[in-house]
């Protein structure tokens, strides 16, 4: 800010003395020059010019923060079910110092957090740059929650670790549960593209094309943006990939427990969540009607609480859809025929994702339920991953890791490397404690989302190991890496190969990170005919 003060005194003094020696229109055209200068080459010293009018963020050790920056106009009202459209545009300097409301939501009480709300398509910035033109890589976050749930200013989200690592981060959010993926016979029929759904992934899109045209007023390189998610952001990562109007606006992917190349079907389990549109506008009539909504105008003015309320367990309306035209199709079909957006990729999962997926308490139950969903693979199955006693037991969750996780991941790496030129890389995180014998515990890997404080440098429930924080600083640097060069590797790490289906290696990052051989390997195999089994 003592920049930005002394840029004013310089204007100041540069008017002064330029008024004394030409006319007055001529020295307010100048200053107008030297300001505009001044805006696009100093992000730290004021406000900065995007799409709606002047930003002004805040310094924080070293980088400066915008906070709440719309990106979007709020979807509410006659906007409620639509594709985002722009922002307005506001006259002055937008204060940039506080995060945008959480999207309205399953999880209303957010910690620490304001109520949410159906007004909160807003995005955040982190950039180490301090001037406009230094083109710095982006990395843009898309957060996790089952599509229901979470919101970019939770503090486990917030980028300053990564951002001291030399990138730009921004953080965008995005409509959820039935705001966001609400398909329906008459939405569809009032849309340009005949589909309906999706709105959420079309947040995405808006944000993403937000950066692409704004960015570089932060320091950043509209050219160098690498999309990062996790759970369902990790999900969404993947469909983004696949869908051709995000062509162009990101140059690469990290999909961290994330992927979703299951066959599109009604009704399939974790791991085949994709429904085709059709099936998807009548799970959003019936509910419609339930809600008592006879035509859409009705159903746009009914609170947005009691329409939250009333989707409560609806799975049919509330997750990204096969609509035609957002997520053309099958996305392994898509990769199969080279119909996708070919960027590189650094992809993964962590060891005990199936601890956080509905564990099983008994041998009976683990067999019955496998043989109820897998059918004629269930035997094949049981015997890859089979149930155990005590630390053994980690065998039987394996399995949920891998049908809803760890395939998607392999198969993403595999289909890329037949079919497409971008490089892929593959992970498998196993940092955790030790849980003595007599601990409910024992025997436990790393659960659904672990990774997440070593990424993001945020340990918030707990006070990190020494061993925690060289871990977590490694794999910053891996992932900013990543979007600098599109390659993880750099001087004094150790290498993570690119991944090739002849001889598959993944990273294995716990300790001391190390290449090992593709986990698991015969218990894919064995989904993968599996799921193709499922697609026919």
């Amino acid at each position: 800010m003592a920049q930005a003060r002394f840029s004013k005194f310089a204007v100041r003094l540069f008017q002064e003395r330029l008024e004394a020696s030409v006319s007055a229109s001529a020295a307010r055209t100048a200053v107008a020059f030297v300001i505009s200068l001044l805006l696009a080459s100093a992000v730290s010293a004021g406000p900065v010019r995007v799409d709606g009018g002047l930003v002004e963020g805040t310094s924080e050790d070293g980088l400066t923060v915008y906070r709440g920056v719309p990106f979007a106009a709020p979807p509410t009202g006659d906007l409620r079910w639509r594709p985002p459209q722009p922002a307005a545009r506001w006259d002055g300097v937008r204060k940039a110092d506080a995060f945008g409301r959480a999207c309205l939501q399953i999880n209303q009480a957010i910690a620490n957090l304001p109520a949410p709300s159906e007004d909160c398509l807003y995005l955040n910035v982190w950039t180490p740059a301090t001037r406009a033109d230094e083109r710095r890589p982006v990395m843009v976050w898309i957060h996790g929650g089952g599509f229901t749930a979470g919101t970019p200013p939770e503090r486990l989200y917030h980028g300053e670790a990564i951002a001291r690592k030399g990138v730009v981060v921004v953080s965008l959010a995005y409509r959820l549960g039935v705001f966001g993926f609400l398909a329906h016979p008459a939405l569809s029929a009032e849309s340009d593209m005949h589909v309906s759904g999706n709105y959420g992934v079309l947040d995405m899109i808006a944000g993403l094309q937000w950066v692409k045209k704004n960015i570089a007023a932060f320091g950043g390189d509209p050219a160098r943006v690498t999309i990062f998610g996790e759970s369902a952001g990790g999900i969404a990562v993947s469909q983004l990939c696949a869908s051709p109007l995000a062509k162009g606006l990101f140059q690469a992917a990290i999909s961290q427990s994330g992927g979703s190349f299951g066959p599109v079907r009604e009704g399939g389990g974790p791991g085949e969540n994709m429904q085709p549109l059709a099936i998807a506008e009548k799970a959003g009539a019936a509910w419609s009607s339930k809600a008592g909504a006879a035509t859409l105008a009705n159903l746009r003015t009914i609170s947005g609480d009691k329409l939250l309320d009333s989707a409560r367990g609806q799975r049919g309306i509330a997750w990204p859809i096969t609509d035609g035209r957002v997520i053309p199709d099958d996305q392994f079909k898509l990769y199969a025929a080279g119909h996708y957006n070919d960027v590189p990729v650094l992809a993964g999962y962590n060891s005990d994702e199936g601890a956080s997926f509905g564990n099983v308490t008994s041998r009976d139950m683990y067999v019955m339920t496998v043989r109820q969903r897998y059918e004629r693979f269930a035997d094949r199955l049981l015997a890859a991953y089979p149930w155990g006693e005590g630390a053994t037991r980690k065998t039987a969750r394996d399995l949920t890791r891998d049908t809803t996780f760890g395939w998607h991941t392999w198969t993403w790496a595999r289909l890329q490397e037949k079919t497409g030129k971008s490089r892929a890389y593959l992970y498998y995180f196993d940092q955790h404690p030790e849980y003595p014998a007599d601990s409910p515990r024992f025997g436990f890997g790393s659960p659904h989302a672990a990774e997440m404080a070593y990424v993001f440098g945020h340990f918030l429930n707990r006070q990190p190991t020494p061993e925690d924080l060289m871990l977590s600083d490694t794999m910053i640097t891996y992932w900013t890496n990543f979007a600098k060069t599109h390659d993880p590797n750099g001087a004094g790490l150790p290498a993570w190969p690119e991944y090739h289906d002849a001889a598959p290696k993944m990273m294995y990052l716990a300790g001391s990170p190390k290449a090992v051989p593709l986990v698991s390997a015969e218990g894919l195999k064995v989904l993968d005919e599996y799921f193709a089994w499922r697609r026919q």
